[in-house]
C-alpha cells in the first residue's frame, strides 16, 4: 500500500509537471507569435488561450494536491480550497467548450465555399470569443447545482492520497434535483462530444477527398505535400481521438469507483486521468506544429536563424 501510494504521489506530481512546462511554452509560443505578426488565426487564439486554461487547471490542482500531501493537512483553508475547487470547475468547463469549437472552427475553415457551413464561418475574433462563451455558459448551465468536490485532508485510511469527496458543496440538492442536474450533465457532455465527432468525421472525409483528388490529377507514385490547413487538421484530429480516450477513460474510472466502495486510490487514479488531456493536449500541438518546434530550438539555443 505504501509503495502504491508512492508511485501515485510520484505520477501525479510529475503529471503536472510536465503539463504545467508545455502549457506555458505553448501560450508562449502564441502570445510571441501574436507580437511578432500582429494577427492570429481563430483557431490559434484558441488553442492560445486553450493553454492557459489547462495551465490554471494543473496549478489548481497542484495546490489542492499540496494541500493534501504536506504534512500540514488544511493549509490552504476550507474556504480557499473551495474556491481554488470552484476555480477548477470553471476551467474544466472553459476547456471542454475551447476544444469543441476548436474543432467545429477547423471544420469550417477546411470546408469549401459551395458548403453550407460558409455562412457560419466567423467574420472576426468577436465572433468566436461569442461562441466560446455560448458554449461555456452552456456547459456551466447543466452545472448550476455547483456540486464542487474539494481535497479533504488526509486520514490515516488515505494514506496522504488525494482524496475527493461531495463534503464541499455550495448549494444543499436533495436526491431528486441531484440526479436531475446529473443526466442534464450527461446529456450536455453527449451532446459536445457529438459535435465534436461530426466536425472531425467531416474533417477526415475532406482530407480524404483531397487526398483522392490530388493523386487523380499528380499520379499514385508522388505525395502531394500537405498544406499548413492540412497540417493543423490533422493536429486537432489527433487532439480529438486524445480528448474523447480520456473521457472515456475518466467515466470507466468514475463508474468503477462504487465497485471499489469509493476506494481512496480509484480517487486518485481518476484525478490522474482526468489531468491526462490537460498534459497531453499541449504536447500534440508542439510536437505537429514546425513553429513550434522552431520555437524549442530557440529556447534551447540550438537554432541561430530564430
Amino acid at each position: 500500500m505504501v509503495h502504491g501510494v508512492i508511485n501515485l504521489r510520484s505520477t501525479f506530481y510529475s503529471q503536472v509537471g510536465i503539463g504545467i512546462l508545455a502549457n506555458i511554452i505553448l501560450f508562449l509560443f502564441h502570445v510571441i507569435k501574436f507580437l511578432c505578426d500582429k494577427r492570429l488565426k481563430d483557431t490559434d487564439w484558441i488553442i492560445g488561450l486553450l493553454a492557459l486554461t489547462h495551465l490554471l487547471m494543473l496549478l489548481t490542482m497542484g495546490f489542492l494536491a499540496a494541500d493534501t500531501f504536506t504534512s500540514q493537512a488544511g493549509l490552504w483553508g476550507d474556504v480557499t480550497c473551495k474556491s481554488i475547487a470552484f476555480l477548477y470547475r470553471l476551467m474544466r468547463g472553459l476547456s471542454i467548450s475551447a476544444t469543441c469549437l476548436l474543432s467545429v472552427l477547423q471544420a469550417t475553415t477546411l470546408s469549401p465555399r459551395s458548403s453550407c457551413l460558409e455562412k457560419f464561418k466567423p467574420k472576426s475574433p468577436q465572433d468566436s470569443l461569442r461562441s466560446l462563451l455560448f458554449l461555456w455558459v452552456f456547459y456551466m448551465s447543466f452545472s448550476a447545482h455547483f456540486s464542487i468536490s474539494a481535497v479533504v485532508n488526509s486520514t490515516g485510511t488515505s494514506q496522504g492520497l488525494i482524496l475527493l469527496s461531495d463534503s464541499c458543496t455550495i448549494l444543499p440538492m436533495s436526491y431528486v434535483l441531484r440526479n436531475l442536474f446529473t443526466v442534464l450533465g450527461a446529456l450536455r457532455d453527449v451532446f459536445l462530444i457529438g459535435l465534436m465527432a461530426l466536425s472531425s468525421g467531416y474533417m477526415v472525409t475532406l482530407l480524404h477527398r483531397h487526398k483522392r483528388q490530388c493523386q487523380h490529377l499528380h499520379g499514385t507514385s508522388l505525395s502531394p505535400k500537405a498544406s499548413p490547413e492540412q497540417r493543423a487538421t490533422r493536429a486537432i484530429l489527433l487532439l480529438m481521438g486524445c480528448f474523447v480516450l480520456m473521457y472515456c477513460l475518466d467515466c470507466i474510472v468514475s463508474s468503477s469507483r462504487t465497485m471499489w466502495n469509493n476506494d481512496p486510490v480509484c480517487f486518485s487514479v481518476q484525478i490522474i486521468v482526468s489531468n491526462g488531456y490537460a498534459t497531453i493536449s499541449p504536447l500534440v500541438f508542439i510536437c505537429t506544429a514546425r513553429h513550434s518546434v522552431t520555437f524549442l530550438k530557440c529556447l534551447w539555443g540550438k537554432n541561430s536563424q530564430c
